[in-house]
């Protein structure tokens, strides 16, 4: 079945309170919460994949959500991090509106297929009411318990 949202954004690794104010500055700071938790994982190595994929396609896909994803050696599975930005950043989002809520993840270099699953999980987030409930949520448990509640 693979892992949960859950079990991929760990409570430390949710930001209500996201500095990000640029689309590289928002990533940087979510691949900083990434890469306390999984030491292996160089954090530079992973910034610029995550950027390479941007640069193929936005990651931003519209409602206000963005999903940035790339692999990194030093990840035992996948691990994720989570940005709440009240104000909206400007990501270059296919919709051209803010971006409020950042999923970024990343996988291990030989993940499976698991990951596409994770993807579609989170695309079928961003697109129902459960991405407002996350963004007023009150703090990263309250998001956790959501993610939690999804996966039932």
């Amino acid at each position: 079945m693979g892992m949960s949202l859950s079990e991929i954004f760990d409570l430390r690794s949710i930001k209500t309170d996201f500095d990000g104010k640029t689309k590289e500055s928002a990533l940087a700071e979510l691949i900083d919460s990434i890469s306390v938790l999984n030491p292996g994982c160089d954090r530079n190595e992973l910034f610029t994949a995550i950027m390479e994929r941007e640069k193929k396609m936005s990651t931003g896909i519209g409602n206000g959500g963005a999903i940035p994803h790339a692999a990194c050696k030093g990840i035992a599975s996948m691990s994720g991090a989570i940005g709440i930005s009240k104000q909206g950043i400007d990501y270059g989002a296919l919709d051209n509106e803010p971006v409020h809520i950042v999923f970024l993840f990343a996988i291990n270099e030989k993940a499976d297929e698991n990951h596409l699953r994770v993807l579609n999980q989170l695309f079928r987030l961003v697109q129902s009411e459960g991405l407002a409930l996350i963004k007023n949520a009150k703090n990263a448990e309250e998001i956790h318990a959501i993610l939690f509640r999804m996966h039932q």
